[in-house]
């Protein structure tokens, strides 16, 4: 059934990290990060293109040398520090809508910071989707134990608790075991259907689809940056590493 729909990837990759400069392009197991995104998608069973919004020359040059489309230079005025998300895949869609001549079915958005992952968790999200026509999109999360619940703002000076809620008096105080589980996004694959967009103006609508993952490296820092370089010693890992492997550069 995958193969009826119009189903690409999508890999931001601005140029303008102030974390960690050139974050995108950082070497990971001898290869630059945004390629782990590129290769992931290629190896997809499900993904039909693969292509890269950038404003960077040099990272398009670098995405082109992995197999990656990339058919325009990203506007300046959307990959500033403010840009959202919601403004680059508006970009890509009318540029599908007016060289395409046809937009997607589905957008897999993967980003270049999650660089870890297994193609067969990607099809299985996407074939999810796939099985769920009401969801207005997917995301992925993992277990966490960070409730917003026990979370404060600060105002004036004092805290002020994010979450008030006349079941849990003093919900800080209360044990985290009487809350609601809860999930934080990852980043591992995220999946946005752009009629949804068009018609609502909200990228992930109000039907968001949860899709489950393994604990992966979301990389802002250096010290997220050596965690992802430990994890990819890892056997999970194997055929993105064999996959990367035959790109010689």
């Amino acid at each position: 059934m995958g193969n009826e729909l119009d189903i690409v990837a999508l890999v931001p990759a601005r140029s303008g990290s102030k974390g960690i400069k050139d974050k995108n392009i950082l070497p990971l197991g001898g290869h630059p990060l945004i390629s782990f995104s590129i290769i992931v998608a290629k190896q997809s069973e499900l993904i039909n293109e693969v292509y890269v919004t950038t404003d960077s020359k040099k990272y398009c040059q670098v995405s082109e040398s992995y197999g990656a489309a990339i058919p325009f230079l990203r506007p300046a005025e959307i990959s500033n520090d403010l840009s959202t998300d919601k403004e680059f895949f508006l970009h890509f869609i009318e540029w599908c809508r007016s060289e395409r001549n046809k937009i997607p079915d589905m957008i897999v958005h993967l980003r270049p910071s999650t660089p870890l992952r297994d193609f067969r968790l990607i099809d299985k999200a996407i074939q999810k989707f796939i099985d769920n026509p009401k969801a207005s999109a997917l995301r992925s999360c993992q277990n966490t134990e960070l409730t917003p619940y026990k979370m404060f703002f600060e105002s004036d000076g004092y805290m002020e608790p994010c979450m008030a809620d006349a079941k849990y008096k003093e919900s800080y105080n209360q044990p985290r075991q009487v809350f609601q589980k809860t999930y934080l996004p990852n980043g591992y694959v995220d999946i946005i259907r752009p009629e949804v967009l068009i018609d609502t103006g909200l990228l992930h609508g109000d039907k968001i689809l949860l899709n489950l993952t393994p604990v992966t490296a979301d990389i802002d820092d250096i010290s997220d940056y050596e965690s992802a370089k430990h994890l990819l010693n890892s056997k999970v890992y194997s055929s993105l590493k064999e996959a990367l492997g035959k790109w010689q550069l």
